[in-house]
């Protein structure tokens, strides 16, 4: 996707750290206006090809008084202020701009963290719809606080302690606010963007996922020559399926699907996939069996990120052999490799801004972006690479892949391998998770539970523990079980289930799975844990 030739104004997020920053994108996504977001840090070269209507500095646990806290481009204000640009600072961003304009920011007398009320003290400006005297809860999470304003600002709110909690310049269109807007805890933070984009900005809201649609289809076909053959990786999932439903309107038949069972699926996922694949999506699909491959590699393999990198590996050469193959059937290599990476993942694999580091403080290794080797063959073709899987899943809609295909958990392309802690050729671990898996996700779907949950799973833990089974002491492995909500799959909450449910789980797992006595559900949110396990 071009930002460029998106049919709406363009609002670039400059990223400082904060752990909220995404969902500063998707807001503004949500409200029909395509958003972006890159390092803070980008040169001012890579803010202004983008050409954006209005960039926004986002938070960060930085203070501005540390030598090495991150910040925009010399040339950054000069060149906003003589392009019309509108800048919005959010708490760190609010700092930052009020210290580079010539203000000073200093360590608060009071920290404020959590709900705060602010009132309104002029309504005009970003507070153009409201009363003087007007009172909101926010989110303020903050030390430093501007104490001296730079010429031209105003201070246009405050909190309950007295610190500033909104600024604007309205004369160079720089606008700050200390709190953060975009969190479900600011509940009026949703309607005080909008009327910042819409009346004060003046945002064009025009972004639709059809256009997405019909971009995507153009990018492709002048990417990939009239003559030339692309290859898919279907994971069974939904970003994988779309991704290929999406290159086959646009090329047809030069994709040739291909599905790998590299012996981390989970219980009979091979053979529910392909029929899924051949029954109702009509693609072209090839399976191939590699999972003697993929285990005889991953054998005493412990480390999490050393297992993607494996799997990255060996998936890679199965596609080369693939292409290989292909070359000889159709008379030319394939020349492109289709991957369904996602916004998370590529936000996932950024570097945080005043880390020190120029590549990625990586969270995970992501299967479609940190964990493929760098001489691999096949050119990349990425056609969600910009979108959240909400929205992957509406473009599944125009696209008529099927509902329940759509609705599906996702599932991480290592598969497996990141749900078995540790060696996972270890004994019969592979085969305890499949069938402890099944059950949990089965009960889920007969309990009606299953769409209200984002995604959910079974873990195996090389742990074992002493029971009593059959009235004989036992030695056995401990499984754990994990469902979460979420919206994007950048945070996420634990699901709540009925303690009913979860007994009549636990009690079919001991029951029906040999070698697990134990099982335990996993109560953490994201962040500070990770959805997956590894």
């Amino acid at each position: 996707m071009d930002p460029k030739a998106v049919k709406s104004d363009l609002v670039l997020i400059l990223d400082f750290g904060s752990q909220y920053t995404h969902l500063i994108t998707r807001r503004i996504r949500a409200l029909s206006v395509f958003s972006l977001c890159i390092s803070g840090t980008s040169p001012l070269s890579s803010i202004t090809s983008l050409n954006p209507k209005v960039v926004i500095l986002s938070g960060g646990p930085h203070s501005v008084h540390s030598n090495d806290s991150p910040s925009f481009a010399e040339g950054f204000v000069d060149w906003a202020q003589s392009n019309g640009v509108f800048v919005l600072g959010i708490c760190y961003g609010l700092q930052l701009l009020v210290q580079r304009l010539g203000g000073e920011v200093r360590v608060g007398e009071k920290q404020e963290y959590g709900r705060m009320d602010i009132e309104v003290e002029k309504n005009c400006g970003i507070f153009g719809g409201k009363k003087v005297g007007d009172k909101q809860v926010v989110w303020m999470s903050h030390d430093d606080e501007a104490a001296r304003l730079p010429d031209g600002f105003e201070v246009v709110a405050r909190s309950q302690q007295g610190a500033v909690a909104a600024v604007e310049d309205r004369g160079r269109k720089f606008y700050g606010l200390q709190y953060h807007p975009e969190v479900t805890h600011s509940p009026e933070g949703m309607e005080t963007l909008r009327y910042f984009l819409f009346d004060v900005c003046g945002v064009n809201a025009g972004w639709k996922m059809e256009d997405v649609m019909d971009e995507e289809i153009e990018v492709i076909n002048n990417t990939v020559a009239p003559d030339d053959n692309v290859i898919c990786a279907l994971s069974g999932g939904v970003d994988s399926t779309v991704a290929a439903t999406l290159v086959h309107k646009a090329i047809g038949d030069r994709l040739h699907c291909v599905f790998v069972d590299n012996g981390l699926l989970r219980y009979k996922e091979r053979e529910r996939v392909m029929e899924t694949f051949e029954r109702d999506l009509h693609l072209p699909v090839t399976c191939v069996d590699a999972s003697e491959q993929f285990l005889s590699k991953l054998k005493g393999v412990v480390d999490p990120e050393m297992k993607r990198k494996v799997i990255g590996k060996e998936f890679i050469c199965i596609f080369d052999a693939f292409a290989h193959e292909l070359e000889q059937k159709v008379g030319k290599k394939p020349a492109f490799l289709v991957q369904g990476t996602l916004y998370p993942d590529v936000i996932e694999s950024c570097p945080p801004p005043g880390s020190g580091r120029t590549h990625s403080h990586t969270i995970k290794s992501h299967h479609n972006v940190g964990g493929l080797p760098k001489d691999m063959k096949l050119k990349l073709i990425e056609p969600l690479k910009l979108l959240f899987k909400d929205e992957v899943r509406q473009l599944g809609r125009i696209l008529k892949v099927p509902e329940p295909f759509l609705k599906r958990h996702p599932f991480p392309g290592p598969g497996l391998a990141v749900r078995v802690l540790g060696d996972v050729t270890e004994g019969n671990a592979l085969d305890i998770v499949r069938q402890v898996d099944e059950i949990f996700i089965q009960s889920i779907k007969d309990a009606g539970i299953y769409d209200s949950i984002w995604q959910a799973f079974a873990v195996f833990l090389p742990v074992k523990s002493v029971g009593v089974q059959g009235d004989q002491r036992t030695h056995s492995y401990v499984v754990t079980l994990r469902a979460v909500t979420s919206q994007d799959g950048m945070t996420a909450d634990w699901y709540c289930f009925e303690n009913s449910f979860l007994k009549e789980v636990s009690q079919k797992i001991c029951n029906n799975v040999r070698g697990v006595n134990r099982v335990t559900l996993d109560i953490t949110s994201k962040p500070p844990s990770t959805i997956e396990w590894e």
